[in-house]
């Protein structure tokens, strides 16, 4: 009886600190990445890579994770500016090759919601402006330099097109975009300040240190040891001027 009363003594408090341990991760939401967070980031970099063939289950992946067709277009539609329209373009129709397959198993993929229209009437360089202080989290009061001051037409471009034509399109979040921006640059590698200042931007839009290591996990087993050993210098330098 002594043994008995022991066991469910022990059952009871394993029960309890399960409990508690559940509570503590569904009150915070940001301990890891979602399953469709998760799959945007082989999406994005394979894609980038031109690694079409592995490409194809990763888009599986994502479907089966939630992610809509609509979602997954977007993908490819904001990663062309980081990589090109060649990438962009060989991956949506590596796409329409899945979703074919897919469809002949009998799997009916979630077309999902297409992007509402834009009602701002600011200029497109305004609403540009307006989305990068939210994505960097200060005013931009400041004089061009650098590349700006040098080249003042790219400055326009990244503006009214990409902070404005792309972001202002509702399909993918703020920190959805950036998920695929820091994948698409941690693959083609190169361009360390550019990753630097996307991962600053995953930071201020909620993105956890924790999620951004569990980012660099996921590069390294889709992508290559290289690729994410690379992107965690960057992290690591990142998080330490935090």
């Amino acid at each position: 009886m002594a043994i008995r009363k022991l066991l469910i003594i022990l059952l009871a408090v394993v029960s309890c600190s399960f409990a508690s341990s559940y509570a503590q991760i569904n009150e915070n939401p940001n301990v890891s990445l979602n399953a469709k967070q998760q799959s945007i980031i082989p999406i994005a970099a394979l894609t980038a890579k031109g690694e079409l063939e592995q490409l194809k289950p990763a888009l599986s992946v994502g479907l089966d994770a939630g992610l809509t067709i609509n979602e997954i277009k977007e993908i490819m539609v904001h990663l062309y500016a980081y990589c090109g329209f060649p990438r962009s373009i060989r991956g949506l129709q590596t796409l329409m090759e899945v979703l074919d397959e897919r469809k002949a198993k009998g799997i009916e993929d979630e077309l999902g919601a297409d992007a509402s229209p834009i009602s701002d009437e600011r200029s497109k360089y305004d609403r540009g402006k307006a989305n990068l202080e939210k994505l960097i989290g200060r005013p931009l009061n400041e004089p061009q330099s650098g590349y700006a001051a040098f080249a003042p037409t790219i400055e326009v471009f990244l503006k009214e097109h990409l902070f404005a034509d792309i972001f202002d399109r509702d399909v993918l979040t703020f920190a959805d975009r950036e998920l695929v921006t820091i994948s698409v640059i941690s693959a083609i590698g190169g361009a360390e300040p550019m990753l630097k200042s996307h991962l600053a931007i995953c930071l201020n839009l909620g993105l956890s240190p924790q999620q951004l290591n569990e980012f660099i996990s996921i590069l390294k087993t889709t992508i290559g040891k290289k690729e994410a050993k690379d992107a965690q210098l960057v992290l690591n330098e990142v998080l330490s001027a935090r």
